[in-house]
């Protein structure tokens, strides 16, 4: 039995290596150490800082995040990155949910799947949980975001980031989308081929407008992200891998049907500790509702699924602190079961 779960676990992580870390963690690491290296960080205070609006910062940081594709991995060296050059707690934690929860590509899926109530069901919650999540987050550390705010400059100028530094983070962005929404379904090998190529014209680019200087200092932002994140992002798929193993898949089905509180929190629950990659949610909720599950902890499930899993809190408490990931684990789990059990209930 031990062995069957020491396998099970290095099973998990040989298929997360194998999937994930060319075509989808190397260029969001990369981005991050752009976004620290390129983006002005006297504007990001601006526009995102604890100072800013917070109604407009909140919501700067939930339309865009529904543009960036990503999962509950992915995107967790891009809020850090964000967080370090300045933004506020809230619209950094913003991004964390929304992008892997409800982005754009992951809900036109979902629509095709599901049906376009449970689209609209999932872009109101998540942006609900978003508001509420940045709002707790500013609330509970706001001693400590007073005191970052202390640190930064109070007269911020200037642009965000200049038309040659756009175009570089846009060419990151598309080695990270392009292999993975170009060709969803089609080989591994084909994701890898395409995610080279846009690397190629990144790297191209790179190198024909920025300095040795520029480049040094990104790569070694990169590797400052690489370093903290990713051990723990392994650690977290092995240990996922072995919880898979042990958990009675007939015993959670049983339990998930109907709209009441304990099965959107037992939905919730999975998909807290599970690891989905995004847009690989909606088939997966798909089989389960036709084995009987309801549509309140399939709801909870679409949102928890890839907003969050066991790799992430492991990465979030490295980090931004083990504080910061337990309150924000907590919320989520909380709002998801509440989403759930009140749109199963009232709306659907």
């Amino acid at each position: 039995m031990f062995f069957d779960l020491i396998f099970a676990g290095l099973l998990a992580l040989k298929e997360y290596i194998a999937e994930h870390v060319i075509t989808c963690l190397v260029p969001a690491f990369l981005l991050a150490g752009a976004m620290v290296s390129f983006v002005s960080k006297e504007t990001i205070i601006k526009y995102l800082g604890y100072a800013a609006n917070k109604l407009k910062s909140f919501a700067l940081a939930s339309v865009g995040s529904f543009f960036l594709a990503a999962c509950s991995c992915t995107v967790i060296p891009v809020a850090s990155g964000l967080y370090y050059r300045g933004s506020g707690i809230g619209p950094a934690f913003i991004l964390l949910w929304v992008a892997p929860a409800a982005n754009v590509l992951a809900l036109l899926y979902t629509g095709a799947i599901l049906g376009y109530d449970m689209v609209g069901s999932r872009v109101i919650s998540a942006i609900l949980m978003a508001f509420i999540v940045g709002l707790i987050m500013n609330f509970v550390f706001r001693k400590s975001e007073e005191k970052r705010i202390i640190n930064n400059s109070d007269n911020p100028k200037g642009k965000i980031i200049g038309a040659r530094d756009l175009i570089l983070i846009l060419l990151i962005l598309l080695t990270l989308l392009s292999p993975n929404y170009l060709i969803r379904k089609g080989p591994y090998g084909h994701k890898v081929i395409v995610w080279a190529i846009a690397t190629i014209i990144m790297v191209i680019y790179a190198l024909r407008v920025k300095t040795k200087d520029e480049l040094k200092n990104w790569l070694r932002e990169t590797f400052f992200f690489v370093r903290i994140i990713f051990p723990l992002l392994l650690l977290g798929v092995f240990i996922v891998g072995i919880i898979g193993k042990i958990l009675p898949q007939e015993w959670i089905k049983n339990y998930l049907g109907g709209s009441s509180l304990g099965a959107s929190f037992l939905a919730t629950l999975i998909g807290a500790v599970s690891y989905f990659a995004t847009m690989t949610e909606a088939p997966f909720v798909d089989t389960l509702m036709k084995l009987g599950m309801g549509k309140g902890p399939a709801l909870a499930l679409l949102l928890t699924g890839p907003g969050i899993s066991l790799p992430n809190w492991l990465a979030i408490a490295r980090v931004f602190g083990p504080k910061k990931a337990i309150c924000y684990v907590l919320t989520i789990i909380v709002l998801g079961t509440v989403v759930g059990w009140f749109f199963g209930n009232f709306v659907f």
